[in-house]
This record gives structure tokens, C-alpha cells and sequence, in this order.
């Protein structure tokens, strides 16, 4: 999420591009961002492709340092540390693969097992054909859990601000800990040689002037890297990395930019943002702050719980609407038990159905009133899915998701 400030930034950018207005200052808050000027014969749309188009004067405290630290291939890792045999073999978490029969798909592999293709996300099958000599594990979400658990405890004793970002990696917000870049890079250091020590495992650290840098500096090196990008080098470093390392650019961006000529980072950097917004809308200009490494949002702990699902991929794709219910009633059960071992009421309940083919759809629905009774939860994901069973397709996986929280501490107060 972006905070506050950078949103105005980029509504109030947004906004003058396609008004065709200056850009000569933007004063927002505490931060000053100052314009190169576009001299009388340049065309009104064009922009000085130089780092000094963005000067940003910070008026109140120093520049910040923060670091990502993101644990590599986490529960691998784990299952490698459980069984010192796998180590130096090719491994695979995931679905029960069956000889290349299996269903599901790949949770997580090693880099020995990437050697061979395999990768996250993909179908199990897959997985098999292209390694069948890999030690295939099951998803230990449980075990998992806890070492995270021990991990974080780590990292949030080293800054002054922390935030995690899934189960296996978390900013940290060093810039009162730290002089400079060389004594942020002393505490990386410091904090991997840590979490060796007390869990055996390996991490990737990436510095920098924000979270948007330090993100794709954890990732740039891979697996077990420290990568240092300072303020005055954050666009050369990001020039020539491919666009779709940039946060929030999925696929189908990627592929609108790549229709329009931008493949790299500095390609998005040198592009003209007028025409940025009007492809993508705010979006546009939000691409273009990236593109030049600017994020201004906070490193912020967020404790509170924001969804829990459980899915199932079927053993064939089916038509069984017995059995499509039967398992839907059954995950309902397992989000429900996880909703009240957290003491938590819900108001918004989500299916996901994915078809043979792979074509996946979700189907939500906010109540007018919060609840904690599995009857009503099952009630409505039997409401939700009937639309997707009418049609005769047979289907691959069903999930249930629930979410939009109140805890069981504030409802009583309510009561």
C-alpha cells in the first residue's frame, strides 16, 4: 500500500500531466519536489530524462535507510535443516506429485531443483517430468509457521520500525540505528549471521533509501546476498532490470508496457509520462515515481489478521455438485476453526473456483452483520457457488476465504 503523501503525489502529478501543467514544484507535507525546467524550445509534454528531473529536499530529518530481509526458499530451507540428508539434493514442497499423476501445484523448490526448471506456482505434474529424482515434501504449514514466528522475533529487535510482508520476509526501518549505508550494511550483516545461528537458515538482505529499492536489491543476487543501493545510485541500478521487478507489475502490465516499447526500468524512466497516464490512467504516474526509485511509504507493523483461506485441488476435475459441496462444507470448517482459535468474527465470506482449463473465478459477499457460526458461513459459500455449477463444467479447485475481521474483544463490548 502507499502511503498518504505518496498517493497525493501522485494525483496531484496525475493531474498536471493530463491538464498539460507545469511540473516545475510540488510542495506535499514536510517534502519539497523540485522540477528541472523545460527550456522554450522543448515540446510542453517533455521531461529531462536525468536523475536531477526528481530533487527531492527532505525538510525534516535525514534520508532513511531501510532493509529487506527476505529468507530463501523458506520452506525448503526449513525442510533441509529438518532432514540434513536432502541437503545438496533437488527439493520440492508442494502437492503429492504421484509419479507425474499428481494434482496441485508447486508451493516452493531449491535452487537445486530450479536447475531442472521447476519453479513455484507451477502444476506438480510438471514438476515431475522435469526432475522426478527430486525429494517431493508436503506443505508443513504448522512447522513453518513457528520458525517464521522465531525469524521475525529476530528481525524486529533490529529496527526502529518493522513490517512483515508474508511468512518469510519483513522490512526494517534502520535510520536512527545507523549513521550511514556502511553501518546499515555492518547490522545486515550482523542480523544474517543471527539468524544462522538460532535457525540454521539463510536470508537475503537488500539496503536502500526505501522500501520499493530495498525489495528488489533482496532479490538481485540471490540466495544468500547482501546488496547495498545508495540514494545517488538507485536509478543506475534499477535502469536495466526488466520492469516487471518493479512492485505491482504483474503480467498483464508487463505486457502493455512491453506493446509500447518499455521492457526495462530505465525504459519506464525515459518514457514520456503524459502518455503513461493516459494509458494507465494514475496508475501511469505511479509507474513513472517507481521507475525513477522514489517511495515515500512508511514502514508500518501491521499485527492484524487480514483473511484466511484454505483451497483443494480435487484428485479428477468434477461435475460432482455432492462432492464440490461436501469439500467446500470441509474448508469452511478448517477457516472456521482458524477464525475462532484467533478469537475473531467475520463479515465477508469468498469462494474461488478454478475450471479444467485453468480459468479461475472468485465470489465474494459482505454481510450486514458481523458472525462466528460456521452454520452461516457454510449457508453463504453454498449461495456463492451455485452460479459456477449450472454450466456442467467440471471443476478443478474449489477455495473458501474469509475476511473483513472483528475480533471476539471488541464484539463483546459491542454486545
Amino acid at each position: 500500500m502507499l502511503s498518504s503523501i505518496a498517493s497525493t503525489i501522485i494525483n496531484k502529478v496525475a493531474l498536471r500531466i493530463m491538464n498539460r501543467e507545469s511540473l516545475a514544484k510540488l510542495n506535499i507535507g514536510s517534502i519539497s519536489y523540485t522540477f528541472a525546467p523545460i527550456s522554450s524550445n522543448q515540446n510542453n509534454h517533455q521531461f529531462i530524462k536525468k536523475r536531477h528531473l526528481w530533487k527531492r529536499k527532505i525538510m525534516s530529518g535525514k534520508d532513511r535507510i531501510i532493509l529487506h530481509v527476505d529468507m530463501d526458499h523458506f520452506f525448503t530451507a526449513i525442510e533441509e535443516r529438518e532432514h540434513p540428508e536432502f541437503k545438496g539434493k533437488p527439493v520440492v514442497v508442494g502437492a503429492n506429485p504421484k509419479e507425474g499423476k499428481g494434482r496441485g501445484v508447486v508451493s516452493t523448490c531449491n535452487y537445486e531443483a530450479r536447475k531442472f526448471g521447476v519453479k513455484s506456482g507451477m502444476p506438480i505434474s510438471r514438476a515431475w517430468k522435469l526432475c522426478p529424482e527430486a525429494i517431493y515434501q508436503p506443505v508443513n504449514h504448522e512447522l513453518y509457521a513457528k520458525v517464521s514466528i522465531k525469524i521475525m522475533d529476530i528481525l524486529r529487535e533490529h529496527g526502529d520500525k518493522f513490517e512483515q510482508w508474508g511468512i518469510d520476509e519483513a522490512f526494517l526501518d534502520v535510520t536512527s540505528r545507523t549513521k550511514n549505508y556502511d553501518e546499515a550494511e555492518v547490522l545486515a550483516r550482523h542480523i544474517k549471521r543471527e539468524i544462522i545461528e538460532k535457525e540454521g537458515l539463510v536470508c537475503s538482505i537488500g539496503i536502500g533509501p526505501n522500501k520499493l529499492v530495498a525489495k528488489i536489491a533482496s532479490d538481485f543476487q540471490k540466495p544468500d546476498s547482501l546488496v547495498v543501493v545508495k540514494e545517488e545510485d538507485v536509478e543506475k541500478f534499477l535502469a536495466s532490470l526488466p520492469v516487471r521487478k518493479l512492485l505491482w507489475v504483474g503480467r498483464k502490465t508487463e505486457q502493455k508496457l512491453k506493446r509500447i516499447g518499455i521492457k526495462t526500468i530505465g525504459d519506464l524512466a525515459n518514457y514520456d509520462p503524459t502518455v503513461l497516464t493516459e494509458a494507465f490512467g494514475v496508475m501511469g504516474a505511479q509507474l513513472y515515481l517507481m521507475a525513477h526509485g522514489i517511495d515515500r511509504s512508511e514502514v508500518e507493523e501491521r499485527r492484524e489478521v487480514k483473511s484466511i483461506s484454505r483451497d483443494l485441488t480435487f484428485e479428477e476435475d468434477t461435475a460432482d455438485h455432492m462432492l464440490i459441496h461436501h469439500t467446500l462444507d470441509k474448508l469452511s470448517e478448517e477457516v472456521y476453526k482458524d477464525a475462532v482459535k484467533q478469537n475473531l468474527f467475520f463479515k465477508t465470506v469468498t469462494v474461488k473456483v478454478r475450471y479444467e482449463n485453468f480459468e479461475t473465478h472468485t465470489h465474494g459477499k459482505t454481510l450486514l452483520f458481523v458472525t462466528d457460526r460456521l452454520q452461516d458461513l457454510q449457508k453463504i459459500v453454498k449461495q456463492l457457488i451455485q452460479d459456477y455449477l449450472r454450466s456442467g463444467r467440471k471443476i478443478r479447485l474449489v477455495g473458501v476465504r474469509i475476511s473483513n475481521f472483528v475480533s471476539a474483544k471488541k464484539q463483546k463490548k459491542l454486545i
